[in-house]
C-alpha cells in the first residue's frame, strides 16, 4: 500500500519523502504568506488613520478570531474527516463533511450578528480609553457580524487542504487577498468608512472567496470524484455529529487565542504606545506563524490520511517530522525578523502621528521576546495540528485552557501591571509595562509547546477512532 509521504528505498528501507512533504507543505506555506499579506495590507491601511486605530483594531483581533472558531465549531474538523476519509477511500464522506459544515455555518449566521451587535457589551469591562473603546466596537460590529462566510471559506479550504489540493485553497486566499486590498482603499478613504471599512472590506473579500471555493467544490472533477453535488442535503444527526467533534477542536486555538486576546487588551489598557507596539510585533511575527502554521497544517493532512489508511505508526512517525521541521523554521524567521526590526516596522505606521516613534522603538525591543519564543510556538503549532489530524482535541483542549488563563493570564497581569493600573488587585504587580508582558508571552509559548508536543510523543491519539 502506498502510504501518504513514504519512500521505499531498493533494500526495503522505509523513509519519509521530503519531496512529497513539502509538495503538500510548500503551497500551504504559501497560503498562509498570503494571508499574512492580507494582515500586513490591513495593518498598513489601519496604521495610517492613526496610531489609536491601529491600537483599538490589536485589542480585538484575536478575540474576532475566537468567536469564528468557537461560532464555526463544525468548520474546524472539516479537514481532519476529509484527510481521514480520503486515506480510507470513501471520497462521497470528504464531500458530505464539507456540506455539512456549510449548513452548520449558516444556522450560526444570526449568533455572529448577535455577538457582533453586542459590541460595548463586550468591550466595555476591559476599560478601555473611551476612544479606543468607540473605535474598536466601530470595527468589531461588521467585522464579526459578516464573520460567517469567513468560516464558510475556512471550512472550503478545510475540504481541499484535505484531499491534498492545496493550490486551490492558495488561489481563494490570492483572489480574497487582492479583492481585501482594492476594497480598504475604496471603503476607508474614497469612501470615508475609516476603521469600519477595514472591517466591510475583509467581509466582502471572503464572501467573494467563498463564491469562487463553491464553486470549484461544484465543478466536474468534484462532482466526479467526490459527488459533490449529491451530498448536499443537511442531516441534523451528522451535523451534531461533526459539531462534537469540531467545538472541541476549535475551543484549543480558542483556550490559546483568548488569552493572547487578554494580553493585548492590557497592552492597549497600559497606553496607546504598547497597544499599538504590541500589534505591530504581532504581526510581524506572523512571517513566522503563518508560514509554521502551513506546514503543521500539513501535518494534519498526512496524520489524518495515514490513519484514514490504518496506518497509525507511519502517522506517528510522519506527524513528527513535521512538528521538528515547523519549529526549526518558525525558530529561524523569528530570528530573522528581530534583526530586520528597525526597518521594518517604520514601514507600516504613519510618521504623521506624534506617538508612532515610540511606538516603533518599544516594538524593536519586543521583537526579541518573539524571537525567543518562536521556535516552541512551532512545536505548539505542529503537535496540535497533528494531534487534530489523529482526533485527539478533548484532552489538548483541557491541558490548554490552565495553562493559557490560570498561569499566562495572571502572569502577563502581574508582570505589565503598576499597582492601580490593571484589573484585579488580588494579583502582585510588578510595573514592568508592555516588556513585562512579553516575558509572560515567553513563558507561556515555553510550557505550552512542551505540554502539547508531550502530549504527541505519548502515543494516546493511537486509541481514538473518529
Amino acid at each position: 500500500m502506498n502510504l501518504p509521504a513514504q519512500r521505499v528505498d531498493a533494500d526495503g528501507r522505509v523513509h519519509v519523502d521530503q519531496r512529497a512533504v513539502f509538495a503538500l507543505a510548500l503551497p500551504l506555506m504559501a497560503n498562509s504568506a498570503v494571508q499574512i499579506v492580507l494582515s500586513l495590507t490591513d495593518m498598513w491601511f489601519i496604521g495610517h488613520i492613526s496610531t489609536r486605530a491601529l491600537a483599538a483594531v490589536g485589542a480585538v483581533q484575536w478575540l474576532v478570531i475566537v468567536v469564528v472558531l468557537l461560532l464555526g465549531g463544525a468548520g474546524n474538523a472539516v479537514q481532519t474527516l476529509v484527510a481521514q476519509a480520503f486515506g480510507a477511500r470513501r471520497y462521497w464522506r470528504a464531500s458530505q463533511a464539507l456540506w455539512t459544515a456549510l449548513w452548520a455555518t449558516a444556522c450560526a449566521a444570526p449568533l455572529f450578528v448577535l455577538v457582533g451587535a453586542a459590541r460595548h457589551l463586550i468591550l466595555t469591562p476591559f476599560g478601555f480609553d473611551p476612544r479606543v473603546e468607540d473605535l474598536a466596537a466601530t470595527f468589531w460590529y461588521p467585522r464579526v457580524g459578516g464573520a460567517s462566510a469567513g468560516a464558510a471559506v475556512w471550512a472550503l479550504m478545510g475540504f481541499f487542504n484535505g484531499i491534498g489540493r492545496p493550490r486551490i485553497t492558495l488561489l481563494i486566499t490570492l483572489v480574497t487577498t487582492l479583492t481585501n486590498a482594492a476594497l480598504n482603499q475604496l471603503f476607508i478613504f474614497h469612501l470615508g468608512w475609516g476603521i469600519a471599512g477595514s472591517a466591510w472590506a475583509t467581509n466582502c473579500a471572503q464572501v467573494l472567496g467563498l463564491m469562487l471555493g463553491v464553486a470549484i467544490f461544484l465543478s466536474t472533477y468534484h462532482r466526479h470524484h467526490y459527488r459533490s453535488h449529491l451530498t448536499w442535503r443537511p442531516r441534523g444527526r451528522q451535523i451534531l455529529a461533526q459539531l462534537r467533534l469540531g467545538v472541541p477542536m476549535g475551543l484549543l486555538p480558542v483556550s490559546d487565542l483568548l488569552g493572547f486576546a487578554i494580553f493585548q487588551m492590557m497592552q492597549t489598557r497600559l497606553g496607546t504606545t504598547g497597544g499599538a507596539a504590541t500589534q505591530l510585533v504581532v504581526i510581524l511575527t506572523s512571517l513566522a506563524y503563518m508560514p509554521g502554521y502551513g506546514i503543521a497544517s500539513a501535518g494534519t493532512t498526512l496524520v489524518g490520511q495515514s490513519i484514514g489508511a490504518g496506518a497509525r505508526d507511519w502517522a506517528m512517525r510522519l506527524g513528527t517530522h513535521v512538528i521538528w521541521l515547523a519549529a526549526l523554521y518558525m525558530g529561524a524567521i523569528g530570528l530573522l525578523i528581530a534583526l530586520s526590526g528597525p526597518w521594518l516596522l517604520p514601514l507600516f505606521i504613519g510618521s504623521h502621528d506624534a506617538e508612532a516613534a515610540a511606538a516603533v522603538a518599544l516594538g524593536i525591543r519586543l521583537l526579541w521576546f518573539a524571537a525567543g519564543y518562536q521556535f516552541f510556538d512551532g512545536l505548539n503549532l505542529g503537535s496540535s495540528m497533528c494531534l487534530r489530524g489523529a482526533g485527539d482535541v478533548r484532552v489538548p483542549a483541557a491541558l490548554v485552557l490552565p495553562v493559557s488563563l490560570l498561569l499566562f493570564v495572571p502572569l502577563a497581569h502581574a508582570l505589565t501591571f503598576k499597582p492601580g493600573q490593571g484589573w484585579f488587585t488580588f494579583l502582585p504587580q510588578f510595573g514592568w509595562g508592555a516588556v513585562g508582558g512579553w516575558v509572560a508571552v515567553l513563558v507561556y509559548v515555553i510550557v505550552l509547546g512542551s505540554t502539547l508536543f508531550l502530549r504527541w510523543r505519548s502515543r494516546a491519539w493511537q486509541a481514538i477512532r473518529i
